[in-house]
Order: structure tokens, then sequence, then C-alpha cells
């Protein structure tokens, strides 16, 4: 079985030097990479500030922060984004900023590139009980913290190299996922560093940079659905050795005609922030159904909510799924739909909550609710809107450029509504609550 290295000695001396990561052919090797940890980690020592948060589009810098903070004791907050908007909203969850990016300065913040120390002493050891914190949507709409334990981000590595270590070695790694949620996290810069594998610096966003990359050396892809399903299939495919999608489902077309462009299967995880990985399934497969890791444990309630347990997951009751599964005897299980009011739009977790919460605080709203509506076969989020007053359609049509330019301050382009209506009262329930039959019907027809 491939070894995969805790996170504590990544850096170790006695680990030999390698190439961890490159850009426009510029190497970063292991052995800078450990003095740069060591010059930000002196700094970090001589400073206050707890609570660093990580907001980077640059892979190797990031890694350079979380590794300087985690040996200088400090506790590593990961938001999801680098918008200005939410992370001033945010900033109370953190004291300083290690960033590459231009940001307002409304709190303390520092660049790695920009600490030109000299290179400070031997690095304190990694705590044992040292903890990254990552975000995700809540029920509420509120950005919820999820406290991950180091240990456990090196135990989900290990599990991955088990599986797919042989496959991987001597790969590069580049992914079209941001490094600043746990999936991202987990295969572009905790599973590389803990096999020893280069990983590029920046996310690819188009088809043409994937199809460019050089054909004398192994690629390892680590993908989402939205971007599988958009690439030219005129291009020239690149050489894989494994690709790994996740953060939605792939449909089984998608995967087909990427098969057949990288002559490889494509292969899907299946988990969450707040449990880790799961289960993954291989499309080689006729079945597709999903293979839990071993100690994965599923539970089912008279309600038939799911509960599941694991290693990765630290409360000893396990966490209830949103998802409804139905398993098959050989143990493995196939996905049937969603509980909750967080949906995927592009693959992306989109909080209707969020958009509610954000659509009644602009002036001129009084109620609102939000859903996924499905035109012409391209999925988008729906609002229906009730206002303090009457407007012509004119007056209306300027009012929705208004409320999505308010809105592109807090949410992703995907969330933003593309359809909107507009009535004098949301119809309701007995219980009083949204009629969604009745609401899904206001969206039958095109307006």
């Amino acid at each position: 079985m491939t070894r995969a290295l805790a996170i504590s000695d990544w850096l170790s001396p006695s680990r030999p030097d390698y190439l961890v990561c490159w850009h426009h052919g510029e190497p970063l090797t292991l052995h800078r990479l450990r003095q740069q940890v060591q010059r930000l980690c002196a700094v970090l020592l001589v400073r206050p500030e707890q609570r660093w948060a990580l907001c980077f589009d640059d892979s190797y810098q990031f890694t350079v922060g979380l590794l300087a903070a985690l040996h200088a004791g400090k506790t590593a907050i990961i938001p999801g984004h680098s918008r200005p908007s939410l992370l001033q909203e945010q900033s109370a969850t953190f004291d300083a900023l290690l960033t590459d990016i231009e940001l307002a300065p409304f709190c303390p913040q520092l660049t790695p590139d920009a600490v030109t120390h000299s290179v400070g002493a031997e690095l304190p050891a990694i705590a044992p009980d040292a903890q990254v914190v990552l975000f995700t949507s809540g029920s509420t709409g509120e950005p919820r913290q999820v406290v991950k334990p180091v240990a456990g981000l090196d135990l989900e590595a290990q599990w991955l190299a088990a599986l797919w270590g042989e496959r991987l070695r001597d790969c590069c790694v580049v992914a079209s996922v941001s490094h600043q949620h746990l999936y991202g996290l987990t295969f572009r810069i905790m599973l590389p560093m803990a096999l020893g594998l280069p990983f590029a610096r920046y996310q690819l966003l188009y088809s043409e940079q994937l199809s460019a990359l050089p054909a004398d050396r192994p690629w390892a892809f680590i993908s989402s659905p939205a971007f599988l399903r958009r690439l030219d299939l005129s291009l020239t495919a690149p050489c894989c050795r494994l690709i790994v999608s996740a953060g939605g489902m792939l449909t089984d077309q998608a995967a087909a005609a990427v098969a057949s462009w990288c002559r490889l299967p494509v292969d899907e995880i299946y988990g969450s922030t707040e449990t880790g990985v799961l289960a993954w399934r291989s499309h080689a497969e006729a079945s597709r159904l999903w293979q839990p890791f071993a100690g994965v444990e599923f539970s089912c309630d008279r309600q038939r909510r799911w509960q599941v347990q694991s290693a990765l997951i630290a409360q000893s009751d396990g966490l209830p799924l949103d998802d409804k599964l139905e398993f098959a005897e050989s143990g493995k299980f196939q996905l049937c739909g969603r509980h909750d009011r967080v949906v995927k739009i592009e693959d992306k977790r989109i909080s209707l909550s969020e958009i509610e919460r954000r659509l009644l605080a602009i002036a001129g709203i009084t109620d609102a609710v939000a859903l996924p509506v499905t035109r012409y076969g391209r999925h988008g989020i729906g609002v229906v809107l009730v206002l303090d007053e009457q407007h012509s359609a004119n007056r209306l049509a300027q009012l929705k450029l208004q409320w999505k330019r308010e809105l592109q301050r807090w949410l992703e382009p995907v969330a933003i509504p593309r359809f909107w209506r507009v009535v004098n009262v949301i119809p309701q329930n007995s219980q009083s609550k949204p009629a969604w039959p009745q609401i899904e019907e206001l969206f039958s027809v095109a307006r």
C-alpha cells in the first residue's frame, strides 16, 4: 500500500527534496517550500493574532500559509471565497488574513511572498490536536463553521492513498476546483503533499488549459461535474491516469463522453465538508453504485433519515445526511435526492435560505422565497417576491437589475436568480408554510 505522510512530516529535513509545484516552468521544490514556511512561521510566532484566515488564488502560497500557521500553533481559517463583502461580514471569525489578493484593509494582513526575513530556526512541531476551520452553507443561509482536526485530514489522505495511490504514482495533479473548499484542499493539497506529487499552482478554468498539458507525463485531474460537462471534446485530450469528480452528480452521458475523450473512466467521490469522504464509485462499473470507504457506517431512523459514522467524524453519534440513500444487498448504495434547502446548481452548493435572507435585506422587498428552476434543460434559481408597493413593468425591469447588482456583492454568479416573479402574496398551505406546488407553477410559463 502507498504510504501517505502526515502533515507534521511534510517538511521533515529527512524527506528527500522533490518538485512540489510549478507554474510557467518555475520549479518550486520542497527545500524552497520549507524555507518559506520557516520565514513566515517565525513572523507568526511573534504576532499576537491567533486565528488566521487563508485567502489565496495560488495553491503554493496557500500551502505556505497553511503550514506556517499550523507550525506556529495558530488556527487556520479557510473561507470558501475571497469576496470582500462576505469576508468583512465574517471578520469576527478571524483575527488577521494571510493572502495573495488585494483586499480592503479591514483587518491585519500578510502576504507570504512579502516576508523577507532570514530563514527562521527549526520549525516547531504541529500540535497533535491542531485544527483548521472551513465553512459550509447552513440551513439558515448563514455560512457555518466546520472544525476539521488535522489528524482527520491526514486520515482522509491515507484512505485515498490506499484507494488510488498506485495509480497516482509519478502523476502531476491539476484541478478545476478551489483549494478553499474541503474537496480541493484534500485533493489539490493534502493528497499530493502526502504522496510527494507535484501540483499546479493555479486552478484550471478552461478546456484549453487542460488540453495544453504536456503529453510527456501522466496527470491526475481533479474536477467537478460542471467542468466535465462543458469540456470541449474537439480538443486534444491530456494523458490522464486518474480523473476524479465530486461536488455533484455526474450524469452517465457526461461520464461516457469524458471516458471516450480521455480513454479513461471517471471516478467519483461522495461526501461533504462536515463528513469528509464517505464513498466512491467508478463509471467503469456497470452498476455505478457507491462503495463506502472501510469504517464508514450508515444507519436509518424511522423517518428514513440517514445517519453516518466514521473515523473522520468527531461526533460519536455521527452526523445526519441531507441525502436520501437506497442500499443494495452488496452494501453499496445509490443517491435518491435531498431533504434540505441547499441545492446544487452547476455542482455548487447554493443555500436557498441565504438567497432569501439577502433579498429580504433589500429595501422594498417584504417577502421572498427561492427555489431551483429547470427551463429547457438548464438549471437556475427562481425567486418569488412580495414588494411594499406596486410598480410598472418598466420600473420592475430596472429594479431587477438593481437587485442583481446588490446580490452580486454576496452571492456566487450561479446563485444569482435567473427567474423572477412578483406577486401580491406568496402562496401558503393550511400550515402557513410555502405552498410549493403553487409556487413552482408560477414558473411553468416563460415570462
